[in-house]
């Protein structure tokens, strides 16, 4: 069995892309109420995008306000992107055990998601059943894009790092099935920086770049020094110019280019 990070690795190499689509399909930005005008869209985005997509990224959020109409979307979407892009469930999952399992059994075998984001607070027996199969990963939240992320993950603890250096070498020591990476974003490139080099082997997933505002170049490079950095995109390719496919391919599409051209700088 090929374990999950190096399933990153093949497909970066692949389609010589690490640019994952975050498929974030709200009403607000669509400019419609109507569910059955967001599920054509996020068609079009994955259309638009399926050979340039290390991966595809679905969070959960915009599909779960829909209750049952938005699972069935959910789960049409996973079947429609098909075998070839690695798709994370971003679901920001974090639980006890028993509870765990039951989100890994509906993530991992009821949907067919690769991977999915979990929360780290609730300590190691809240990752475990994610982590038990080497073919499906997890991206754990340690320094996020959000403003107030630094409120407690930059907080000094009792050896004096901060707490999401903690939350970094404990994922590390974690991954004994190579299939464990960490949410760091591109909105706080020195945090970025630090985090590469306490755990150079360790998959990054870098979201904050596009309508966050994020340092790119920086997120590339940094990124991709040691280990491999994914590069997610959401609204800035799914809602392009005048929402047609042809928009979000041109946008898309630039973003790959931005990302080989710093890599290779």
């Amino acid at each position: 069995m090929v374990s999950f990070n190096q399933r990153l690795i093949d497909r970066a190499k692949d389609i010589n892309s690490f640019l994952c689509v975050g498929i974030d399909i709200s009403p607000e930005k669509l400019g419609s109420e109507n569910i059955d005008d967001l599920i054509a869209h996020s068609k079009l985005v994955v259309d638009a995008t399926r050979d340039m997509a290390l991966a595809f990224k679905p969070n959960f959020a915009f599909f779960e306000r829909w209750g049952p109409k938005g699972f069935l979307w959910l789960e049409e979407l996973v079947h429609y992107i098909g075998k070839g892009p690695i798709l994370i469930a971003d679901a920001k999952r974090g639980d006890i055990g028993s509870t765990a399992n039951q989100y890994a059994e509906s993530i991992f075998h009821y949907f067919d998601f690769d991977c999915v984001t979990l929360s780290p607070y609730l300590g190691v027996d809240s990752i475990e059943p994610f982590i038990k199969n080497k073919e499906k990963g997890v991206f754990i939240l340690c320094r996020t894009s959000n403003p107030s992320g630094s409120e407690f993950q930059s907080r000094k603890i009792d050896n004096d790092s901060f707490l999401y250096e903690s939350v970094a070498i404990w994922a590390e020591t974690l991954n004994k099935n190579n299939n464990i990476g960490l949410v760091v974003g591109a909105t706080v490139p020195d945090e970025l920086s630090a985090i590469r080099d306490l755990v150079p082997e360790l998959p990054l997933l870098i979201p904050g770049v596009g309508a966050q505002g994020g340092d790119l170049d920086h997120s590339v490079r940094v990124g991709n020094s040691s280990s491999i950095g994914i590069i997610n995109v959401s609204r800035a390719i799914s809602f392009a110019g005048d929402l047609s496919e042809s928009a979000v391919r041109n946008s898309a599409e630039s973003y790959v280019m931005k990302i080989n051209r710093a890599l290779n700088e």
